[in-house]
């Protein structure tokens, strides 16, 4: 009989789309998202996996990521991971306005309602999540018709494809992990935006650099902090950023340094303890 093993990941602050995103580099078999843990799973076979799992986060520690963690693990009868991953994947309204949904689910939309068809696989950005939701939202406010747009840490690639749906002219999309691009190109696919969206496999400082009317970054604070200058290099005057994955600790360091970069702090939106950060560039 084949087994798998269960390993249950919390730490404080509960990191979801960081913890998921370090895992996904284990050979792992599936990862679930709880309301306070991250479950990991591995086939029977794979050695040494709690030690690879708590080498992750006592790296985090080390950075001041998080401040502490646990990892408590099970061993279970092996079951039809493609049909678990399913199941958690659900409909969901981010706004009123805003629904998102996978290709496995029907969903008839209401009126004026967007319906956004995503397929996450492995990537981040499936619009459960509070800084997904909070960019989305905003998006409503600051999307306007013909916009070029650029959207950094792409993921699913939801945002990018949201603000095309919205009436931007153009979207792209980058991220450093390989699945993520091949995801959000399937997904632009299936909203049938693939002529106004790109996807690459990239880091920011390979991209060309060219002025876009709105930038999003949906990233930790560290990356956000190290990519500062070089993101707002990518705006014009009077171009939009909108930056989340923050906490509400976060705030005063990043308003900081980005309006040292010439830009203004417009709008400042919170969900549980989550915020989101639009600059306009001066």
């Amino acid at each position: 009989m084949k087994y798998y093993n269960e390993y249950i990941i919390k730490s404080e602050p509960f990191l979801p789309e960081i913890l998921t995103g370090l895992l996904w580099q284990l050979n792992i078999s599936g990862l679930k998202e709880e309301d306070n843990s991250v479950k990991a799973y591995f086939t029977s076979g794979n050695e040494n996996q709690q030690d690879h799992i708590e080498n992750i986060l006592k790296e985090l520690v080390r950075q001041n990521v998080i401040t502490k963690y646990s990892v408590e693990g099970n061993s279970f009868e092996d079951r039809n991971w493609n049909e678990e991953w399913e199941k958690s994947i659900e409909v969901i309204h981010v706004t009123d306005n805003i629904v998102i949904k996978p290709t496995f689910r029907e969903y008839s939309a209401k009126q004026d309602e967007m319906v956004i068809t995503i397929d996450p696989k492995m990537s981040f950005g499936t619009g459960h999540h509070s800084t997904t939701r909070l960019i989305l939202s905003a998006l409503e406010r600051y999307v306007k018709p013909g916009m070029q747009v650029l959207d950094a840490g792409t993921g699913t690639g939801v945002l990018a494809i949201a603000s095309v749906l919205m009436g931007a002219e153009f979207a792209l999309g980058f991220d450093n992990d390989e699945w993520s691009v091949v995801n959000a190109s399937e997904n632009a696919d299936l909203n049938y935006v693939s002529s106004k969206t790109e996807f690459r496999f990239a880091e920011l400082s390979q991209l060309d650099k060219k002025k876009y009317d709105l930038v999003l970054a949906n990233i930790h604070k560290i990356v956000l902090m190290e990519l500062g200058k070089e993101l707002v290099e990518f705006l014009h005057s009077g171009s939009i950023l909108i930056l989340s994955g923050l906490l509400i600790q976060d705030e005063e360091d990043i308003r900081e340094l980005y309006t040292s970069y010439g830009t203004e702090l417009i709008e400042k939106q919170q969900m549980d303890e989550w915020i989101i950060l639009v600059f306009r560039k001066s």
